[in-house]
């Protein structure tokens, strides 16, 4: 939907176990949360722009849970692989906090592992988007970012 974003591959990070199945880590025992890794050309869209998107398609304040998504896994987490990155991450982050009115938790520390996800999640919301959870959840989110960040879209 992103000008500049070249990929989205869902999948598992911030977690112990080694090549996750979506069960396990919907058991809450594995540590990871449900990620998505977006490949981008910083010369077409900034990690600002991408951040912007990210805080406004959830709330950042929930805890381990999102919506009615409950555990670990539903958590708010932005893994980095650089520390100019780290820095603008922290500093976005502590611009924005006084929008928010409890403390934002979003977690943010270096990527060490990314695991993909079954092929069933690639494009979900594509194929699924008739099914009862897309049109009520992920629709209204969908169609706020588009709204709100008309200027980045394709």
């Amino acid at each position: 939907m992103v000008h500049g974003v070249i990929d989205v591959e869902p999948g598992y990070s911030g977690g112990t176990t080694v090549n996750p199945t979506y069960e396990e880590v919907c058991s809450d025992k594995t540590g990871h949360a449900e990620v998505v890794r977006i490949a981008y050309d910083p010369d077409t869209v900034s990690l600002i722009d991408l951040l912007e998107i990210f805080f406004k398609m959830h709330d950042p304040t929930q805890g381990n849970r999102q919506g009615e998504d409950v555990g670990s896994q539903y958590r708010s987490i932005i893994l980095y692989t650089s520390d100019e990155q780290a820095k603008i991450i922290e500093d976005y982050i502590n611009h924005i906090q006084g929008h928010f009115k409890r403390p934002i938790t979003t977690e943010v520390r270096r990527l060490e592992a990314f695991y993909s996800a079954e092929k069933y999640h690639r494009g979900y919301y594509q194929v699924n988007g008739a099914k009862p959870y897309c049109r009520l959840i992920i629709a209204p989110k969908v169609e706020k970012i588009r709204n709100e960040f008309r200027k980045l879209m394709r």
